[in-house]
């Protein structure tokens, strides 16, 4: 009995099936090493950034440490969005201010602190107006403690 075969392309012939196979398998064993590692030591780490209104600051701050979360960098910022800049009045003259002021929080959190951060920090810096601001949210691959070499959310 005579069998057929589909022709296999060329260029397959270049790589022996067993060392792909072996290939993935090790692909896979490092990435379920990984995943592993990261459920382990408390899943995977956010960075939020939330860009709001200065006078803002202190009840996001505040809200954030009702949830229990403390640690976090302010930095001053000027930018604008929808809101796109205004105009002031100094001494006669006007003005056009392209930039407007903003502060910009930035925390690493455990993921499973995502939703209660984000929620603390909308409600407190919702005014209702143009230039509330954002969140961006991001995946943070590693943290490390300078002062102790800590890694993970160990260091966070």
């Amino acid at each position: 009995m005579k069998h057929h075969f589909p022709e296999i392309p060329w260029v397959f012939a270049l790589f022996p099936v067993a060392e792909l196979a072996q290939c993935v398998l090790n692909e896979s064993r490092v990435l379920t090493r990984v995943l592993n590692a990261n459920a382990k030591d408390g899943g995977f780490m956010k960075k939020i950034e939330a860009i709001i209104k200065p006078f803002k600051l202190d009840e996001v701050k505040e809200a954030l440490h009702e949830v229990g979360l403390q640690g976090l960098t302010v930095t001053e910022a000027k930018g604008f969005g929808r809101q796109k800049g205004h105009t002031e009045l100094y001494r006669g003259a006007e003005y056009v201010v392209d930039f407007l002021p903003k502060v910009k929080i930035e925390l690493v959190i455990e993921d499973n602190l995502v939703e209660r951060a984000v929620e603390a920090i909308q409600q407190a810096a919702h005014t209702g107006r143009i230039g509330d601001g954002k969140i961006f949210i991001s995946t943070v691959e590693e943290a490390i403690r300078i002062r102790t070499g800590e890694r993970g959310s160990d260091a966070i």
